[in-house]
This record gives structure tokens, sequence and C-alpha cells, in this order.
């Protein structure tokens, strides 16, 4: 949108004002009242001849719109430039023509003073599409309540929009500047405890949107002559920075001319100062220090982005945002054309997959038809070797009870080994547990630890390319931009996952601490049960007695003469069934190195405690046994 058509959108809202019966016709008196009254806000020398000679045949009766934009266009708009009146000023007068006929005074007695409902009307006019009679778009009005409640640091919410749809579906094809303030002043559109927040939050749009106000705030600069540094207000617009002494702005103390040759860049800190940034122009190189590095940044980034439109022939930052989302709009339009075609491609694909699909299980049906009856003569088959089957399992019963008739002497001590060898087992597998922690922990950790060496490199080299990127930002312009905000997004994202590996190879460390701890109580734990296995390990007979006048189970017979595996041998035995489950770098620690009495915890000295409680009951048993036999036998 070119600068007349900005100029235009105000007048036709004063036109329109003069039309007291909506014909689009206004008199001629009215219009000389207009014209004089826009030469003044433009400050254009007025010539009221030419108004006199361009309807000199229409004297008597009205004038219309059409026969007055030729006019318009010759000897107002024409003549107007940019930069040689007041924006606000001529908005002013307009909206003081258009007020006096539409603007009620019920909205005044709403949220929105005013002074807030001209500021929201020159924000509607920017934001309006550039078809006549003005409208806003939903789109647009979202944008616009969207950013005034960022302004009250609110997060905003849809529904009371989309219940003013529901009440007004018109209103989706665009939505007028009464209507707008109308609902604004109701709260309807947005949710606020008082006046004097929403009044903040709009003014605060307002210098942004429409003063062009890229940012402001507080800053220390450094003087030209007595190089002294100063607190100032600071404001940013796309072809000059002001500042003040103040935010009120009364007293102005300077400005700095951008140009697109200008250039800034970040110093190292002096005289006490830090966070310090400086801004060259063609005569003066200006020194600034800002309150921390995020501000130093924004400001940094802010200044680039007014550079980088002035070096584009761009004068307002908002107006190109507009015409982007007017582009992403009509290509979102023409986007969902082609997904409406392509899924009309889809539905008739589908209906013939359908018809194709109901011929197959037509087919399928006949197929599943002849299968049952497959199945049938199968399962009388299987029937008649389950009757088979019955009658063998019944023959293994009766020897099975054989038997057991005959191990029925050897029960005892093979229950007192098999619980042995559970508590090996569990000691065992507690070990091999153990150890599988520790080599997990440490594999955790050296990933930990390579993830933590790839985000630092990332990091410096994400460091050293936003530096790169904003030295060359005169010759890659827009694009750019776009790097150093997605490189900086990528910055904190690396900070954020640094800090994340950080703290994990913390708690590697600490579980890899816990994992050898258990580890340790696991091997004191075989070798105690090492020791109860081989003073139990005497093979037995069918039909043998264990009395007490034969020799104890030595611990020191060879391993190929004993009943079961020594316990250096069952783990190795453990382990070579377990290769493909093992990780490398595992260690047996010596089970002869500490007692497990040491490094028991209270929970596993119970559990031996009731297995030694176990052990001294079939040692009586035993020795009742013996005893007895020897009495039968002595009698």
């Amino acid at each position: 949108m070119d600068f007349k058509s900005e100029l235009l959108k105000s007048i036709w809202y004063a036109f329109t004002a003069l039309d007291v019966e909506k014909s689009g016709k206004v008199s001629k008196s009215q219009l000389k009242v207009l014209s004089h009254n826009l030469y003044t806000a433009l400050h254009i020398p007025h010539d009221p001849v030419a108004l006199e000679e361009h309807f000199q045949d229409n004297d008597d009766g009205p004038v219309s719109n059409q026969g007055y934009m030729p006019y318009l266009n010759k000897y107002i708009l024409a003549k107007a430039n940019d930069g040689t009146f007041d924006k606000e000023t001529f908005d002013d007068l307009c909206w003081m023509m258009t007020a006096k006929k539409n603007y009620k005074p019920g909205m005044e007695a709403g949220l929105c003073s005013r002074k807030d409902a001209f500021k929201l009307w020159c924000l509607f006019n920017m934001l309006s599409e550039d078809r006549y009679p003005l409208v806003m778009i939903p789109e647009e009005v979202e944008y616009l309540l969207k950013k005034i409640a960022t302004a009250m640091s609110l997060e905003w919410e849809r529904n009371g929009l989309v219940d003013c749809y529901c009440q007004d579906p018109m209103l989706l094809d665009g939505m007028t500047v009464w209507t707008f303030l109308e609902l604004m002043g109701s709260g309807s559109l947005l949710k606020s405890e008082g006046t004097e927040a929403v009044s903040l939050a709009v003014d605060e749009v307002f210098q942004e949107m429409y003063h062009d106000v890229l940012k402001k705030g507080y800053m220390w600069k450094k003087g030209l002559v007595r190089r002294n540094w100063n607190e100032r207000w600071f404001v940013l617009k796309p072809s000059v920075i002001q500042y003040y002494v103040s935010e009120d702005l009364k007293e102005k103390k300077g400005e700095i001319l951008l140009d697109k040759r200008c250039v800034t860049e970040a110093i190292q800190d002096k005289e006490g100062r830090r966070c310090l940034f400086c801004i060259k122009t063609a005569n003066r190189t200006f020194e600034i220090s800002a309150s921390d590095l995020k501000h130093r940044l924004e400001w940094m980034q802010a200044i680039q982005t007014a550079i980088r439109l002035l070096a584009e022939g761009k004068r307002s930052l908002h107006k190109e945002l507009k015409l982007r989302r007017r582009e992403n709009r009509e290509q979102s339009s023409k986007q969902q054309t082609l997904q409406g075609l392509q899924e009309e491609k889809e539905r008739q694909e589908r209906q013939i997959q359908e018809r194709e699909q109901l011929e197959a299980e037509a087919l399928h049906k006949e197929e599943e038809e002849r299968e049952w009856e497959q199945q049938q003569h199968m399962q009388r088959a299987l029937e008649r070797q389950l009757r088979e089957a019955e009658k063998a399992r019944a023959n293994m019963e009766t020897e099975i009870a054989q038997k057991e008739a005959e191990s029925e002497k050897q029960r005892l001590r093979i229950r007192e080994l098999e619980m042995i060898q559970r508590a090996m087992e569990k000691a065992l597998e507690a070990e091999i547990l153990a150890r599988v922690e520790e080599e997990r922990a440490r594999v955790r950790q050296a990933s930990l630890l390579e993830e933590e060496e790839d985000k630092l490199k990332q990091l410096s080299r994400l460091k050293e390319e936003q530096e790169a990127l904003l030295q060359q930002t005169q010759q890659e312009k827009h694009e750019i931009l776009q790097d150093m905000t997605e490189k900086a997004q990528a910055l904190k994202v690396a900070s954020h996952e640094l800090e994340k590996l950080q703290e994990s190879r913390q708690n590697s460390n600490q579980f890899l601490e816990e994992a050898k701890k258990k580890l340790c109580r696991a091997s004191c734990h075989v070798k105690h049960w090492n020791v109860q296995l081989n003073r139990l390990m005497k093979p037995i007979s069918p039909g043998g007695h264990v009395g007490h006048d034969q020799p104890a189970l030595n611990t020191e017979v060879p391993v190929h003469q004993r009943g079961a595996f020594a316990s250096n041998e069952f783990i190795v035995k453990k382990q070579l069934c377990n290769t493909d489950r093992r990780l490398p770098g595992a260690h047996i620690p010596n089970s002869q190195s500490v007692w497990p009495s040491q490094l028991y915890s209270e929970e596993e000295e119970e559990e031996e405690e009731e297995v030694q409680e176990q052990l001294r009951k079939v040692s009586l048993t035993e020795t009742n046994s013996t005893r007895c036999e020897t009495n039968r036998s002595s009698h």
C-alpha cells in the first residue's frame, strides 16, 4: 500500500461523513470546506480557484464522489509529500469529521476512551483491506487483538471473538471500524480489569505500528565532547534513533540518522561499562551501553532491521508484515483449492476400491467355506490322536509312580541341594545384573560425554556463525536476518540441552557408584553360597545313607571329581550362556577378598539366616534317621 492510498483511506471517512443521505454525493460547499482543511493539514498552498474551475458546470447541484476524485488526485494527493506534515494531525482532522456522525456516546462509556478510539481507528485503517467500504478481515482483527493483549502481558482468548462471529456471521466477510470500536468498548473482544490498562496497551501498540517505533528503552550513551556517560531514553524508528532525557519525550537531546551504510557491532567492556555496542555512521561512531546482554542483542537486531528496511526502500516494518500476511493468505487459498481437487480425486478412487473390495469379499467367503470343511476333517483326526495320547499318558504315570518310590530316600538331600542352588542362582543373577547395570552406566556416561562435547562444539560454532552474520548484514540483507534468528534460537536450545546433559552426567556418575556397590555385595554373596555348596557336594547313590562315620566333603577336591560346579566354574558357564548379553569391560572381583557378612544389607542377612535355619533342620533330620538305623542293626 503506497502513501497516497493511506491518505485516501482517511479522506474516505471524512467524505462519507459529509454524505448525510448516503447517496454517494456531497454538495460543493461541503467539498470546499473539506478541501480547505486538507490543504491546511497537508501543508499544501490552498488553491480556491481550482475547485471552482473543476466543477464550473455544476454550480447548483451536488457533486458526486467520482467527480471529486480527479480533483483530489490532481490538486491534493499529487502535491502531498511524506515528511512535510504530521500524519497524526491529518488523521485527527479526518477522525474529527467522521466521529461527529458515527462515534456513539455509548462507545466512550466502555473500556476505550475517545482518545483510544482515535488510535484504534488509525490502526484499523492501517490493517484494513484496500477496498471500499473499508473493512478488516478476521485474520487482521486477531493480529491486532493479540498485539494489544501482549502489551497488557495477558494471553488473548479467542472465545469472545468467536461468539461475535456466531451472533453475526456477516462479520466473517469483514468488520467495519464502528463495529470494532463498539465491541472493544463493550469488552467482548478483550477482557480487562480497567480502562487504564487498555489505554496504556493501545498507546504502546499505536506507537509501535503507527509511528513505526521498532524499540524503545533506557540505555547509557557516551558523549562526544565531554566523553562522559549519560542515561538516555532511546526511540528507534526505521530511519532515525532519537534519544531524550526521560521517557516523557519532553526534552530531546539528539538523534542518530540511519542509512543503508550504517553498521552496528558489539565491543569489549571498558571504563566500568558492560554490554557495550557501537553504531557507526558516515560522520560519527556512537558508543552505547545496554543493561544486559539480552537487551544489547535485541537493540542490535532492531537496528539491523531498520538498516535492512532502509536498504530495501521500505518505510514501515508492520506494513511489510501486512503484505507478507496477505501473500500467505493468497497462497493458502490456492492450496485449499488444490486440496479440494485432490479430495475429489481420492473420493472417486475410494469408490473404485470399495467395488473391488466387495468382489474380493465374495471370493474370500467361498475360500473360507472350503477351509472350514478342511478344518472339520483335521479336527476329527486330532481327536483320535488325543485319545491315543491319553492312553500313553496313563502308562507314563504308572512308571513315574514306581520311580518316585525308588527316589524317596534321596529327596531330603535333593531338597537341600535345590535350596542352595536357588540361593546361588539368585546371588549370581544379582551379580550379573549389577555388572550389566555398571556397564550400562559406563556406556551411558560415555555417550553423554560425547553428546556434551558435540553440543559444546555446536554452541561455539553457532556463536561464531552468529558473529559472522552480524558483520555481513549489508551484503546478505534479508536472508541474514532470518539466519540470525534461527541461530539465536538454536543457541538457546543448545545451551538448554547442554545443561540437561551435564545434569544427566552427574546422575549417571551417581548411578555408576551405586552399581559398583551392588556388584561388590553380589560377589560376596556368591562366595558365601559357594562355600555352602562345596560342603554338600558329595554324590549319593540310590538307597544309600548318610552317617557321621563318612568323611566330610573336602573343599580342596578337584573340580572334575565333584558332583556339581564350583563357584568359578558356575560363573564361567553362566557367562558363556549369556555371552551375547554381557557388556565389554565387566570384571569379576575376587570372591575371597571380602567376607560376605562385611557388606550384607539387613535384607540379605535375614535371607541368609532363613536358609541356615532350613539347613540345620535338614541336618537334624538326617542325624535322627541315622541313629534309628544304627539302633535297629545293633538289636
